[in-house]
């Protein structure tokens, strides 16, 4: 079930986890891996593969069960990404099911939540979120995406740039700038859909690695928004944002440790077959020595965040605690693929070998979600707060 250099972890020890964790994993098997490098080619997952795992339930499945989801612990939402994750398999699952509608579930109205809840949870509807911009980056308070207030509507104009899922969405919680120039000015969230007159989106980024996750920049010329899709009331925005970042967080954390289990994974089984010197390259001490370090680094890291992911399901989380796992799990996943190339050799560094993929791949771990420099800001701010 899972990796063998960890030991059992409490978070996923329920017959019922070990049931779906056994699903997930032969529904990659079957329906991802064997097409993942045509995705790669073509720079997002097709439409209907979104499909295919909202048919198993996969998608979103601590959604109440009122509009379409389990209304499962959250534990199982972040096993699902988990098990994609370990088996290099990126599309933006944890955007969807653990950002984008937790947003919904949490602050949207009941016409909302019948609206896009449902399609969400059957893959009919991808979802993602618009917060950076060209010149706005991890400074969320500069961004300059405008909603005027028309009476019955918005009209939004602006641009977002480098949104996971953003070409294959549906719809986009696009943060704005509302009744810019006055005492009232603030940030506040709309729910945009793809099939908005003047919101456009542009080709998926060639990026170095997740290449199949597409990500791309969005375009809005004078979009009309309903009043009705206004998600937490205005000006409230930013407050929610910052309520939903350790979530966010959490979840890259989350993908941090699957990737590097992964990596780690893959490489012992590598150096116990290839051999050099005639001798297997796991016989040697340097060999022997760095995987003991790596392993024992991996199951440090795994089990904060495992306590993480226990807070969070109590409410208990703290945005605090979330800066810390995703900074040190990502800084740790990074370490681990590096080193992982490197006991790979030359073959390491080719893209049809597994550890090449990951080590690209988890590279931006350290910067979406807020960079790792931020993480430090948020960190010691708590440190020294009177």
């Amino acid at each position: 079930m899972f990796s063998k250099i960890q030991i059992e972890r409490t978070v996923y020890s329920s017959d019922e986890h070990k049931l779906i964790c056994d699903s997930v994993d032969k529904f990659i098997q079957k329906e991802a891996t064997p097409h993942y490098a045509e995705w790669e080619a073509a720079k997002a997952v097709p439409h209907a593969f979104w499909e295919k795992v909202g048919e198993q339930g996969f998608l979103c499945m601590d959604v109440p069960e009122a509009y379409g989801g389990a209304g499962m612990d959250f534990s199982f939402s972040t096993m699902i990404q988990e098990r994609f994750r370990y088996a290099g398999v990126d599309f933006g699952i944890g955007v969807h099911s653990d950002i984008v509608a937790p947003y919904i579930v949490k602050y949207g109205s009941e016409f909302q939540k019948q609206r896009f809840l449902p399609k969400m949870v059957s893959g009919e509807w991808v979802g993602c979120i618009g917060m950076t911009e060209p010149d706005a980056g991890s400074d969320l308070k500069a961004l300059k995406t405008t909603a005027k207030d028309m009476g019955d509507y918005y009209l939004v104009n602006g641009s977002k740039t480098f949104i996971t899922n953003g070409y294959v969405s549906d719809f986009v919680i696009c943060a704005c700038r509302t009744n810019k120039g006055t005492p009232d000015e603030g940030i506040t969230l709309l729910l945009i859909e793809s099939s908005f007159e003047g919101y456009t989106k542009g080709k998926p980024f060639e990026k170095i690695g997740s290449r199949a996750q597409d990500t791309c920049e969005l375009f809005f010329e004078d979009v009309k928004v309903p009043k009705s899709h206004l998600l937490g009331g205005e000006r409230k925005g930013f407050h929610i944002m910052m309520e939903e970042l350790a979530r966010e967080r959490l979840g890259i954390a989350i993908e941090a440790v699957a990737s590097a289990t992964s990596a780690l994974d893959t490489t012992i089984q590598y150096v116990s077959e290839r051999k050099a010197f005639k001798k297997r390259i796991a016989d040697f001490q340097n060999t022997q020595f760095k995987l003991a370090d790596l392993a024992a680094d991996l199951q440090v890291h795994q089990s904060f965040v495992d306590a993480c992911i226990t807070l969070h399901a109590s409410g208990k989380l703290t945005p605090i605690q979330a800066s810390i796992a995703k900074l040190k799990a990502t800084e740790m996943c990074g370490k681990m693929t590096d080193e992982c190339v490197q006991l790979h050799g030359g073959y390491g560094y080719m893209w049809e070998y597994g550890i090449a993929r990951n080590y690209a791949a988890s590279r931006v771990t350290r910067i979406y979600g807020g960079a790792n420099e931020i993480m430090k800001m948020i960190i010691a701010r708590g440190l020294l707060k009177e």
